[in-house]
């Protein structure tokens, strides 16, 4: 069965005519220089959805028109590989990027949903993150963008083993403009922008919002360009705030209507990979670095013009069916993931930690907090032999509710409640529409031919529901489930922060 559009395949191949004629990074074979540990850049978007990159839609669906003006994105999906079963562990900010850095489902460390600025807490000291793991491995490591995992000191990411650290330490919407309206929310202090461990100003307006793009994809380039003259090593995580509301996009960039805008900042983000990719061929190591582009969940949909593209999925950001946790994935690493490659075979944020431990031999764990993410180098290959990097697949959201589980093809969706716009558009300019909720029965979907999950299929194959419920039960004795009051017997301390005794205090 065809899985992608007509007009998705007439892009790609349209745009691949073209960019054969330019000039291009070159994929060279394996060779002794390539045995040199691989520096690894993550590009990951804030709300971006897995309609919003070219390449990326269901059978009958159109994509954005912004998806033909994509030349970088397009070229880095020439040069690697789509991943179109890719998943994010949760459907919101926070929970997802504690998933990405830590190989863990971010329950089990004790993170749900998105941190606010009042927050007490943030990753526990005793969690190990990409950047560590790396930084024991003789990397420098360095992010620019959010960080979304505690904003006290004691959470800062120059705490958790980033040498340079340039962003914001929460949602580029928790600030009193809160998403670009006219309406002011003084319960929100201004946005804080950190160098290091020190807020170096407070981003107040749109404009300074627009110019964080450029900002922090300066930072990175100029990190790269810095380690790679000392012929060291990197980790690059550039997380842009965008496309997450208040949309915003750079002068360079800004569109002539206000209902362009959202395309204006897609399209500022395509030059941002464009920029990356340059400053890697520029310093000799484009053909030794690992390159992810991808999502830290689905499109928030309530703000309809200023929220992005499913691509025909199901639902968005905050629900676990597949347009909330299936996100784009692009990767390229010259000899080891194959040029114009596309894999559908599921994989998963957590597994990233575990690959690049493997790559690197790195050591493993420690025995009192083991990862849940598994080696997905074969996944990457994207051999027609490759495999699930898990056996099954959970999907946590609120305050630990098991809301479903994936096996192979097959995908149970567990009774609760879950929100929707139910058939009405999103907003506009900045306002939202309501969500409904509405209480969401078990069904069984087959989304290797119902993607878009609208038949349930649970009454007429209860064989396949009965295998998915022995690891909804797994999943339930191990990291717990709110929704059917079980605690789970290996979830860990979330890190919280140390009270602050006033002098002479008793």
């Amino acid at each position: 069965m065809k899985r992608y559009s007509r007009a998705v395949v007439g892009q790609l191949a349209l745009t691949i005519a073209v960019l054969v004629t330019r000039t291009t990074l070159a994929t060279p074979p394996i060779s002794a220089a390539s045995e040199a540990p691989p520096n690894l850049v993550v590009i990951n978007c804030d709300d971006m959805g897995w309609g919003d990159v070219p390449g990326f839609a269901l059978e009958g669906t159109t994509p954005p028109t912004y998806t033909t003006q994509m030349p970088n994105l397009a070229q880095l999906a020439l040069q690697g590989a789509r991943f179109t079963n890719f998943y994010t562990a949760q459907p919101v900010c926070s929970a997802s990027r504690a998933a990405l850095l830590t190989g863990c489902y971010p329950n089990r460390i004790g993170i749900s949903g998105a941190l606010f600025p009042d927050a007490k807490i943030g990753i526990a000291a005793q969690e190990r993150t990409l950047g560590e793991m790396l930084h024991t491995q003789g990397y420098a490591t360095c992010i620019a963008g959010k960080w979304h995992l505690g904003h006290l000191p004691e959470f800062n990411p120059t705490k958790h083993g980033f040498d340079e650290f340039l962003g914001i330490p929460y949602s580029n919407d928790m600030w009193p403009l809160r998403h670009g309206a006219q309406a002011i929310d003084n319960s929100f202090p201004a946005l804080p922008l950190y160098d290091g461990a020190t807020i170096v100003e407070r981003v107040e307006t749109m404009e300074a919002q627009g110019a964080l793009t450029r900002r922090l994809t300066g930072r990175i380039n100029d990190f790269i360009a810095r380690a790679s003259a000392r012929k060291q090593p990197f980790f690059a995580y550039l997380a842009h705030p965008q496309p997450h509301a208040p949309i915003a996009a750079g002068s360079s960039f800004t569109p002539q209507t206000r209902a362009e805008l959202y395309a204006a900042v897609m399209r500022e983000i395509d030059w941002s990979v464009g920029e990356v990719m340059r400053t890697l061929e520029q310093h000799g190591v484009a053909s030794n670095t690992i390159v992810m582009f991808t999502s830290d969940n689905g499109p928030w949909l309530a703000l309809g013009s200023d929220a992005g593209s499913t691509g025909g999925l199901r639902e968005g950001k905050g629900t676990c069916f597949e347009g909330g946790v299936r996100v784009p994935c692009i990767m390229r690493w010259p000899g080891h993931i194959p040029a114009g490659g596309v894999s559908s075979v599921p994989w998963m944020t957590i597994d990233l930690f575990a690959s690049m431990q493997a790559i690197v031999h790195a050591t493993a764990p420690s025995e009192s907090c083991p990862i849940d993410g598994k080696d997905a180098r074969a996944v990457w290959s994207c051999r027609g032999d490759a495999q699930p990097s898990h056996e099954a697949f959970y999907f946590y959201y609120h305050a630990n509710h098991l809301e479903a589980v994936r096996m192979g093809a097959w995908k149970l969706s567990l009774p609760r409640r879950s929100r929707t716009l139910d058939g009405k558009p999103g907003g506009a300019a900045g306002l939202s529409a309501p969500y409904v909720e509405h209480e969401t029965p078990l069904a069984l979907f087959d989304l290797e031919h119902d993607p878009a999950e609208t038949h349930d299929l649970a009454a007429s194959r209860p064989e396949i529901v009965a295998a998915i419920m022995v690891h909804v039960e797994a999943a339930r004795a191990d990291l717990g489930d709110a929704l059917t009051k079980r605690k789970g017997a290996n979830r860990r301390e979330v890190g919280r922060a140390t009270p602050i005794v006033s002098p002479g205090a008793k």
